[in-house]
């Protein structure tokens, strides 16, 4: 095939994902007008697994695309963690100009996505597995899973990266926010980072975890994201990728091709957490009226954890 033709397939293909999320964007900017304030932020607070407690503490005028929420780590002595983000589902044509100078998507600016919160809360659960450690979040958003390592794992760096530089922009203003709920050993910071990079030198084998949440549903980006978890892990000392990501038809299992084919093995993971599961129920079961469109495929993240063969 004409890698030109290859090239420009894909680009296509990205621009039409990104037009569909605007116009999804705009419908639900108008239909929010009349909801309560906490339903104006851009975390689609009534669709969520609602393992952290969150309130919205800070909405400018009506005018504002920006709110901050606080999020309250459910861990005794744990401090509070504050995000500015959107509200109202905010996207312009400026923030779709940038997508695709870049080639990236742009749900980062969206919303804050379920699967962020699972992954948040399952590493805030499992301090013990990031203490000391190097980790790097990929495709963060506005960093919650980030920001929870930093704040309650004792991790020693902790690198909070997505390919959007409006989002960058973000992570850089809510880690500044959270710096006094950082350890005195984690360093942490905010990195730009594109999956498809190829100068990556001070980044190769340097990272003892990945974590990642929802970055696996657009299939063009699947083989660079496997690419850069096996630069990215240590190839000589233990290390993982922790992924969580619903099953959204195939395309996790066409990202899970990618990872066999770079050399990496993986353990995928229904059941990892009572009580995720507990909470995908009673969604299940639709005794929680929060959530009326869950779906099991669309909306339940599985663990999947990447490791090197060699272990």
């Amino acid at each position: 095939m004409d890698p030109t033709s290859s090239s420009s397939s894909s680009s296509s293909s990205s621009s039409s994902l990104r037009w569909r999320i605007l116009r999804q964007a705009l419908i639900h900017r108008s239909d929010s007008r009349s909801q309560a304030e906490i339903k104006r932020v851009s975390r689609k607070a009534t669709q969520g697994f609602n393992l952290i407690p969150c309130q919205v503490v800070d909405s400018s005028s009506e005018d504002s695309r920006e709110a901050s929420l606080c999020y309250s780590i459910p861990i005794a002595a744990s401090p509070k963690l504050y995000l500015t983000q959107r509200v109202d589902n905010c996207s312009d044509l400026n923030d779709f100009e940038i997508s695709n100078r870049h080639n990236i998507d742009n749900t980062g600016l969206v919303c804050q996505w379920p699967s962020e919160e699972v992954l948040a809360y399952f590493c805030m659960s499992q301090p013990d597995r990031f203490r000391g450690k190097r980790v790097i979040e990929l495709g963060s958003g506005y960093g919650l899973a980030g920001l929870v390592i930093a704040a309650a794992t004792e991790a020693s760096q902790v690198v909070i990266s997505d390919g959007n530089p409006q989002v960058v922009n973000y992570i850089k203003r809510n880690i500044e926010s959270n710096s006094m709920a950082f350890s005195n050993n984690t360093s942490v910071k905010a990195m730009e980072l594109h999956w498809n990079q190829h100068e990556l030198s001070e980044l190769t084998n340097a990272f003892d975890i990945i974590v990642a949440s929802d970055c696996t549903f657009f299939k063009e980006f699947h083989k660079d994201l496997a690419s850069i978890i096996k630069v990215l892990l240590k190839a000589n000392e233990p290390s993982e990728a922790l992924f969580f990501s619903p099953k959204r038809g195939d395309s996790l299992d066409e990202f899970l091709k990618e990872i066999e084919d770079v050399g990496l093995h993986y353990v995928l993971t229904e059941k990892y957490d009572d009580q995720v599961w507990k909470r995908h129920e009673t969604l299940v079961k639709g005794d929680d009226e929060s959530w009326p469109s869950y779906d099991k495929n669309h909306c339940y993240p599985l663990l999947i954890q990447i490791t090197n063969y060699h272990r």
